[in-house]
């Protein structure tokens, strides 16, 4: 289709931001200047441009530590939160012919955390212990603290989940984990400027964080790595970063993160109430004219932003079907590369199949209007009632 008929067709209302969110124009610009003007590279060590990279560098780590309590030389860049999270878990956890690793994971981790630990479960490297979690996706900490008495090499605990939006008890899983001496690994992707973290006083180990997922760029983002603790390298080229991530810094994409993170500490407390009050409207016009719809995870505790609803008697891909073209919503995670499978985190909650595949992710940011509200509940309302009369039709 030319660009001139797409550009001619109304957009769909966006209400993915768990997936990813639209770049901040003000960090847009930023990028763009560090893209064209300010070009140098951090390692170019015998000139100006080379110094002023490195300054922006630096900056940027600044600003990324303030919004999540941790120091600056904590920060280590790298492309997003998959990748971070493969450095933290592969990089803490070499073979160990004589003992295996114990790592205790949440089954409802993102991809990123689980598949890597199941790399490490078939090489022979790691034995998986799964947290108990109950039919709202909540973490039982009384488990949790019985496996760490017996003993871990590290915990994964994310911080906010990707699709049901649960926000875990952070402080209180880091002060366990401490107690007992265990690393902790926290996938912070859905949190970081959405609600507050403190790396340094809550005693976390590990932090990944994905600068796409708070209005900054794609393929930018940051492991913070507790001082004291070390990392073997899984990329190798270079010695950069403390020979812990080699590779050229990417400038444009770390300064969008910083300048992101710098918004983020200034903005976030109105900006998620906005947003909180914006999901309870959009909420409450759903539950009123959809019968029977569900709403999934902790509704007591859960991101702002986040709207996980079923409607049991109606497959999330004929909803999918209906209003796509109209309104851009998901039937979960965007992790796996496109393949449509069963939600493995509404698995292990144990809901019902008929639960499980009337299944939608509906995720509200910033940019999300109270006209786009109201006109989302119209669509979703609409294509609710004519696919169940044209299921009454052919019965």
């Amino acid at each position: 289709m030319p660009l001139s008929e797409q550009s001619s067709k109304p957009r769909p209302i966006y209400l993915d931001y768990h997936s990813t969110t639209p770049v901040d124009r003000r960090v847009a610009d930023r990028i763009y200047y560090y893209m064209t003007e300010e070009f140098g590279n951090a390692s170019s060590v015998d000139h100006s441009w080379g110094d002023r990279a490195e300054e922006a560098v630096k900056q940027a780590a600044k600003q990324v530590a303030e919004l999540v309590g941790a120091h600056k030389r904590e920060i280590l860049w790298t492309s997003g939160a998959t990748e971070s999270i493969n450095l933290a878990i592969q990089g803490s956890l070499s073979a160990n012919p004589e003992k295996l690793h114990r790592i205790a994971l949440l089954p409802l981790e993102h991809k990123a955390v689980l598949d890597t630990c199941h790399i490490l479960q078939k090489r022979g490297w790691a034995e998986l212990i799964y947290l108990q979690v109950d039919s709202r996706g909540r973490l039982n900490l009384n488990h949790l603290e019985q496996v760490c008495a017996e003993g871990l090499s590290l915990i994964c605990v994310m911080a906010a989940n990707n699709e049901i939006g649960n926000i875990y008890p952070i402080q209180e899983i880091a002060q366990i984990a401490q107690r007992y001496g265990i690393p902790f690994l926290c996938d912070a992707s859905q949190a970081v400027g959405k609600i507050p973290i403190n790396f340094e006083d809550w005693g976390i180990t590990y932090l990944a964080i994905s600068t796409h997922k708070l209005y900054g760029p794609k393929g930018s983002g940051a492991l913070v790595l507790r001082k004291g603790h070390h990392l073997e390298p899984i990329i190798f080229g270079g010695a950069h970063q403390q020979r812990i991530r080699s590779g050229t810094l990417n400038i444009p994409g770390i300064v969008g993160l910083g300048e992101a993170c710098r918004l983020r500490q200034l903005e976030m407390a109105e900006d998620e109430k906005a947003i909180a009050s914006k999901r309870d409207k959009l909420q409450s016009l759903l539950l009123d004219t959809i019968p029977d719809l569900i709403i999934n995870g902790d509704t007591t505790s859960r991101l702002a932003g986040n709207l996980h609803i079923s409607i049991p008697d109606i497959p999330n891909s004929a909803v999918i079907a209906r209003v796509r073209s109209q309104l851009a919503i998901s039937t979960g995670s965007a992790c796996s590369s496109g393949i449509e499978t069963p939600s493995h985190v509404l698995q292990a909650l144990n809901l019902t199949s008929e639960v499980i595949e009337g299944a939608l992710r509906i995720g509200l940011g910033k940019f999300t209007t109270d006209e786009e509200i109201d006109k989302a509940a119209e669509i979703l309302s609409t294509a609710v009632s004519n696919i169940r009369q044209a299921m009454l039709t052919n019965e």
